[in-house]
């Protein structure tokens, strides 16, 4: 019956997990290209400097690993928990960087959604692999 009970719990993180990782994976994109389209609306693109261009790509990368972090998720929780903490780090090292103030209130905005997510799927694989063991000693 316990078991049962831990199991359903499990279940229930990983999806939480992977709602939360992608909302926030979606939210990054939708800023990305709604930021990309207005500046090549308003013809802003061309006074981009270097600076501007690596901070964008940054962005995207972390945004990309995000992304494939969420997709892992589906498959191998504790590698999918890992890229969304790094992704969670990244975007508190380009933030302490690169953002002007308030980097608190940017990174709980860009980076805990990912970091919530990894720590509810990492606690999710722990529980499924300690309830799997119960069962087998059962």
């Amino acid at each position: 019956m316990l078991g049962s009970k831990q199991y359903r719990l499990a279940k229930r993180m990983r999806w939480a997990a992977r709602i939360i990782g992608l909302l926030a994976a979606g939210f990054c994109l939708f800023m990305l290209i709604g930021s990309a389209v207005a500046e090549v609306l308003t013809g802003a693109w061309e006074t981009t400097s270097q600076a501007d261009i690596i901070q964008g790509s940054l962005i995207g990368v972390l945004g990309a690993i995000a992304l494939a972090g969420c997709i892992v998720s589906w498959w191998r929780e504790r590698l999918a928990s890992i890229l969304l903490v790094l992704t969670a780090v990244g975007f508190g090292i380009h933030i302490g960087l690169f953002a002007g103030r308030n980097h608190f209130l940017v990174w709980l905005m860009m980076g805990l959604p990912y970091l919530v997510a990894s720590v509810l799927l990492l606690k999710s694989w722990q529980l499924f692999k300690k309830t799997l063991e119960e069962q087998k000693g059962a």
